[in-house]
């Protein structure tokens, strides 16, 4: 699986033109799952598991990797699956997300497909709260699930939820619109969860998009008939990872419209890297955030809050 770990350069390009590359897997002979090749370090047969006493039950263990120690969790446990019954003749893909790393026990591998992010599509209504799906595509005439992994590594390992006092204090002291309020895009309905309770605890409104298209679509509506909306927007907060429409897409509409150009963008992504500085500047961001961490956010957030209501008293 050399190919996983394919240049920075290429996958720029790929991102920049709403194009990704899917590492297709299997948890049992039946569906078919993917996962974006950019948040993969590597792909290698199960090595050797050490067992974790009281850990969650989905972690079957830790490895030992190049001096480094990670978790390897049962990905078809985690999502109610039947667990891979012999890790011995299962992969683990190793992956980071929200600056972490960790193992995900599958027990197939089959190869990566070159994708536009608009053949990734939103689950089916009516999927449930309790879904572990974030979108689906076709590859092959064989429907390809992407599971929401977020979800999955919030339920398993955690994750910060609430802003630190300081910060909330500090909220508290500063005036502000109350007339501003934010536009959150984000495919993954553990992550928008997150950046509505740190907003809820600003005490700032907001409203949410399911997908850089979804979002867009606000923008333009509140551009055409609400244009008030606009002017009291203080900031668009985005992931980069959404179907139909990724994050750096997104931006580059946003920038091309000129009722919506000026608008400030933060991309908020569990994608890693020095990759994100060379995207933010390409597409034209104002920010990068890696998720999720509710105090860097809501200071962000504040930032920018205060900002706005400066040049609203101009």
């Amino acid at each position: 699986m050399s190919s996983v770990l394919a240049s920075v350069d290429q996958r720029t390009q790929l991102a920049g033109h709403n194009r990704l590359e899917i590492l297709t897997f299997r948890l049992d002979n039946e569906q078919r799952f993917g996962i974006n090749v950019f948040k993969i370090q590597e792909v290698i047969q199960c090595p050797a598991l050490t067992s974790v006493p009281h850990a969650h039950h989905v972690i079957r263990g830790i490895a030992t990797l190049r001096g480094r120690t990670i978790p390897v969790l049962d990905l078809a446990m985690a999502i109610g699956r039947t667990p891979i019954d012999d890790p011995r003749q299962a992969f683990v893909i190793v992956t980071e997300f929200n600056r972490s790393v960790q193992g995900f026990l599958v027990s197939s591998v089959e190869r990566i497909v070159n994708m536009n992010w608009e053949q990734i599509l939103p689950p089916p209504k009516g999927t449930g709260m309790n879904s572990y799906l974030t979108a689906i595509t076709e590859i092959d005439e064989e429907l390809v699930e992407i599971i929401d992994v977020e979800k999955v590594l919030s339920e398993v390992i955690g994750a910060e939820e609430n802003v630190s006092q300081e910060i909330l204090e500090e909220a508290e002291a500063n005036d502000k619109d109350e007339r501003l309020h934010v536009l959150v895009a984000d495919d993954s309905m553990v992550a928008r969860n997150q950046i509505k309770r740190t907003l809820d605890e600003l005490g700032v409104s907001c409203t949410l998009a399911g997908d850089g298209k979804k979002a867009l679509d606000k923008l333009l509506e509140w551009a055409d008939n609400e244009p008030e909306k606009i002017d009291n927007l203080a900031m668009v907060i985005s992931d980069v990872e959404m179907p139909e429409m990724d994050g750096y897409t997104f931006t580059t509409r946003v920038r091309a419209e000129p009722r919506l150009s000026h608008l400030y963008i933060l991309l908020h992504t569990s994608l890693s890297g020095v990759f994100n500085n060379a995207m933010v500047e390409k597409v034209g961001a104002n920010e990068f955030i890696a998720k999720f961490k509710p105090d860097l956010l809501a200071s962000s957030v504040l930032k920018q809050i205060e900002n706005k209501s400066k040049g609203h008293a101009a």
